[in-house]
């Protein structure tokens, strides 16, 4: 990559950042491998160029993109566009921006259109051209194509887990940083200045996410899958805290927009089954990724959190065929807002489908660099997942001690080749021994079983 584009991936992820990025953020977000010290000279000539200023000392350094210094037409349309930058807009994108850049006084009211579902026909209708679908499909790759579905979303689960949880958290306003998303991930370490509902927000994600992750072959669009996504993201966030996993029996307004979302609970409930049904009928990932994108919030299913259970939901089938996630590294929150509020008010997709191209592609390139950086999967690992997260589930569950642990170890080892014996004792011992409050849910465990398994392995 050369230097030119290296300065315009850097420029382009500190705007969109409204506060700011520290070089440590930086470094972790950017979509290719770069030196702290080569960062630091491009981040020089990006200040010499006046394309950034920088805030804070040491540290507490802050890198700002200069909005200012950028060629501003005096329209309220232009000015909106370019707070959507770096997305860059299609024809149709920007006409749908210009509509909603109008007061909401000059917007018709409108309510739930039936048949912007009803018409829509799976492998019929389309909302992505096939263009766009091979450009996905040749951003999405990973060589991982062949193996068991979940494979590569485990590979690269740590690294997910912090980006998914932070941009979807983000995109709802939460103030966690990147780097307080990580400490809360993996050390369980609160940030103190931050509200208890922005904590709860991302280790509701974090649950969600394992569940995604470790029930491959069982999550699917189906009620089930939808509403424990629901009850996992909305946990503890809800007035009504029996709302969780629930669909909606009342009517909800949505902000600065003059849509009015459908109000009566057994259309509700109808209409939900019907995106669900044509949702699995549908045969290309990246169609039935975008589809549940913007049909899930449209019908706003859901008393709240429609918009996070849509943005999890949409990776159903990218970890289903092994594809790079779909994390919304980068996005900008207005972009989505106004992709939506296209959806929401005129039925048009085009605004949403200019940000969701943009957001596909910079989330692959993220992990396929991740991937590189993190070699090749152990092959023992894959081959006996099962049998190696069922033994330590089964130890766990059952606050087997040390001692004891060994026997039912050996026990389910001698179920295997003579060859694989001794390597399964290792593998399993080297999992017990790491587990910790960050990662045991990947087997399944309930809090209160890790709990009394820890308590009783200690004594």
């Amino acid at each position: 990559m050369g230097n030119q584009n290296e300065l315009r991936i850097i420029e382009e992820t500190i705007a969109s950042s409204s506060n700011g990025l520290g070089i440590e953020e930086l470094l972790i977000l950017l979509p290719f491998q770069i030196e702290k010290r080569t960062l630091q000279r491009r981040l020089s000539s990006l200040k010499e160029k006046k394309l950034i200023h920088i805030s804070g000392e040491a540290r507490s350094t802050r890198y700002h993109a200069n909005i200012a210094e950028k060629n501003h037409d005096s329209s309220k349309i232009n000015s909106t566009e370019e707070n959507l930058a770096p997305i860059p807009l299609s024809k149709e994108g920007k006409s749908i921006l210009a509509l909603l850049s109008r007061p909401e006084i000059q917007r018709t009211p409108v309510g739930y259109e039936r048949s912007f579902l009803e018409n829509y026909r799976p492998n019929i209708d389309s909302y992505l051209s096939i263009e766009e679908k091979q450009k996905l499909a040749e951003w999405g790759k990973t060589h991982n194509d062949e193996q068991p579905a979940g494979t590569y979303a485990r590979e690269i689960l740590s690294r997910l887990l912090i980006d998914l949880s932070w941009n979807s958290s983000r995109l709802e306003g939460n103030t966690y940083s990147l780097l307080d998303t990580e400490l809360l991930i993996h050390e369980g370490q609160v940030a103190t200045d931050k509200s208890a509902k922005e904590t709860q927000m991302i280790l509701n994600h974090k649950e969600a996410i394992e569940l995604l992750v470790d029930s491959s072959n069982e999550v699917d669009f189906n009620r089930y899958t939808i509403l424990n996504l629901h009850a996992l993201l909305s946990n503890n966030l809800l007035s009504n805290p029996a709302a969780s996993g629930r669909l909606r029996v009342f009517g909800v307004g949505i902000t600065n927009s003059v849509f009015t979302p459908l109000g009566i609970p057994q259309l509700i409930e109808e209409f939900f089954d019907l995106i669900l049904e044509k949702a699995r009928q549908i045969e290309n990932p990246f169609e039935q990724a975008f589809f549940i994108l913007v049909q899930l919030p449209y019908l706003q299913p859901f008393d709240d959190v429609n918009k996070r259970v849509s943005r999890l939901a949409a990776n159903l089938p990218f970890n289903r065929q092994n594809l790079a996630p779909l994390s919304f590294i980068d996005v900008p929150e207005e972009s989505y807002i106004k992709g939506l509020l296209g959806i929401y008010e005129l039925n048009r997709i085009e605004l949403f489908k200019d940000v969701f191209l943009w957001a596909y592609q910079r989330s692959a390139l993220r992990y396929a660099a991740i991937r590189q950086s993190i070699g090749e999967p152990d092959p023992f690992r894959m081959k006996y997942r099962e049998e190696i997260r069922d033994t330590v589930a089964n130890i766990v569950r059952n606050a087997i001690g040390k001692a004891e642990a060994s026997k039912v170890v050996n026990t389910e080892s001698q179920k295997l080749p003579i060859e694989d014996q001794l390597k399964f004792n290792e593998v399993v011992a080297i999992e017990i021994l790491g587990l910790h409050e960050g990662n045991f849910v990947r087997y399944r465990i309930k809090p209160s079983e890790f709990t009394a398994w820890k308590k009783h392995w200690g004594s």
